[in-house]
């Protein structure tokens, strides 16, 4: 009979916590996880980093946009919080006056945390009473970190220490301050995913430049770890994107520079390696490009192929004399 008892107060337990988060599950996922939202004051970038043990974090946490604001929405979160707060910011609210719209109409509240950057550096943010512990929040000067479901009652302070004495770009600060927060244990249920976005202070109206960095990890042992390491090859690829730029414009000088830069950061990579050679024969200097051409044909021979299409199109512009130096490698 006790069993029994235990049995059906269990059940009945079980019932009334699904009950409870029903109007939750469908359309609020749980995303119980610690967040930053923050402004660069002196390029007006924005942004938001977010880890959580919860699949693909970014598609639910992260939302921002070039010239309005960043929002983090999580713990019971409400995606609407996302396009409707950045809606809200671009009507011409405030991140605090956003927060407040967005409060007054969810009867969800208490279960919602939530942090918000605007345009001119202001940042707000939420916790509610219903959070599970440890959760907390503090807004600091062009930032607000947020934390729930976390092991630690210390991981949202060590977060904003680490946004605050980190020198780097946006992107870095963010990442150091996910990384303390990693330090500090996290969320109570350990690591999954993390991402990472930075827009542009000001609108283009050209999304793929106005969305500086865009970094998802969705499922990882260490997502915390790899956000910082794709940071850094994306990075490095900006550098041969803007190389690129240089050959289009007949920019060889300056190409080199920026396909050096790549190739330093990513030694053993390659596509940088590859094109920084390239480069340098069209500068004429096919003597000092050898050597690297030489690696690279040794470790995959369909780079040599290549070499031999780009005459036609033009991105290699060479004597046949020194095409057959190249080849030859």
């Amino acid at each position: 009979m006790n069993y029994k008892i235990c049995v059906l107060t269990f059940v009945l337990a079980a019932c009334s916590f699904f009950q409870v988060n029903a109007q939750y599950k469908s359309e609020n996922p749980l995303a119980h996880t610690y967040s930053i939202v923050a402004y660069d004051s002196v390029t007006g970038d924005m942004g938001v980093a977010v880890q959580s043990h919860w699949f693909s974090v970014g598609t639910i946490v992260s939302w921002g946009e070039a010239g309005v604001g960043a929002i983090a929405t999580q713990s019971f979160a409400n995606p609407a919080f996302g396009p409707e707060g950045l809606a809200l910011l671009k009507s011409g609210l405030n991140a605090q006056e956003t927060l407040d719209s967005l409060l007054a109409t969810d009867e969800g509240r208490d279960y919602r945390q939530v942090g918000i950057i605007d345009a001119k550096g202001l940042a707000a943010s939420h916790t509610g009473a219903k959070n599970i512990k440890a959760a907390g929040n503090i807004v600091g000067k062009y930032y607000a970190v947020q934390a729930n479901m976390m092991l630690n009652s210390t991981v949202w302070q060590a977060m904003a220490d680490a946004f605050e004495n980190t020198e780097g770009d946006l992107a870095e600060r963010m990442v150091a301050a996910l990384e303390a927060a990693q330090n500090e244990k996290g969320d109570i249920r350990g690591k999954q995913s993390a991402a990472l976005l930075v827009v542009s202070g000001k609108s283009t109206g050209k999304v793929w430049m106005d969305r500086k960095v865009d970094l998802r990890v969705d499922d990882a042992i260490n997502p915390v770890a790899e956000i910082k390491r794709l940071l850094k090859v994306k990075q490095a690829y900006d550098y041969m994107n803007a190389g690129d730029l240089d050959i289009e414009a007949g920019d060889y000088k300056s190409a080199s520079e920026n396909y050096g830069k790549a190739e330093s950061m990513f030694p053993q990579n390659l596509e940088m390696k590859y094109w920084h050679a390239i480069n340098l024969a069209n500068e004429g200097k096919v003597e000092e490009a050898l050597p690297m051409f030489k690696l690279i044909f040794k470790e995959d021979s369909n780079w040599r192929e290549l070499t031999r299409r780009l005459i036609i199109p033009g991105v290699l512009v060479v004597s046949k004399e020194d095409l057959e130096k190249i080849i030859s490698q």
